[in-house]
């Protein structure tokens, strides 16, 4: 079983940014938090529109602003976290990822970290990633490993097999 694969890469803001979506999703907060900064922009508008209906503009004007920057704030919470991140490791120039039965471990200019499986228990797989996460009860650390690092179509396959036989998927 001794199967090792190899992954080369240079980061991407899209896939950087992808991950962060995924791994946001994975969580229980992320979700909650989304819908709740919905349900206090609905009460605003709604505020607003009866403010605007008794002739006070200047309230809804505040109002509506208020719950779109709600909104909008909560939106860009996965950008500037993807934006924050791609500014390190886009950084470091070229990575290497090599995974084993053991965990994975990630190599590039200025740092080479390894990561064992016992952390990051969990995976899910996009059109163009595999995003792997640490246990809910761990924070929400991950990693991800670009398809495109691949060295052809039949490692996907052996990628998945070794995240199959030591991770759970999402």
């Amino acid at each position: 079983m001794g199967e090792k694969l190899e992954l080369v890469y240079s980061a991407e803001f899209t896939e950087v940014k992808e991950a962060v979506r995924v791994r946001l999703r994975s969580t229980r907060w992320w979700p909650s938090f989304r819908w709740t900064t919905r349900g206090v922009c609905a009460p605003a508008f709604l505020v607003g529109a009866a403010a605007l209906w008794q002739g006070d503009v200047q309230v809804t004007v505040k109002l509506v602003f208020l719950g779109a920057v709600a909104v909008t704030c909560a939106e860009l919470v996965p950008w500037a976290t993807a934006r924050s991140l791609f500014r390190l490791i886009g950084s470091q120039g070229e990575a290497r990822a090599v995974v084993d039965e053991d965990g994975g471990r990630w190599i590039s200019r200025d740092t080479d970290m390894s990561i064992r499986w016992a952390l990051l228990t969990r995976y899910a797989e996009t059109p163009r990633l595999f995003v792997l996460f640490t246990d809910r009860s761990s924070g929400t650390g991950f990693a991800y490993l670009p398809k495109r690092g691949l060295a052809g179509p039949a490692d996907e396959e052996r990628l998945r097999a070794i995240l199959d036989r030591n991770t759970t998927r999402a």
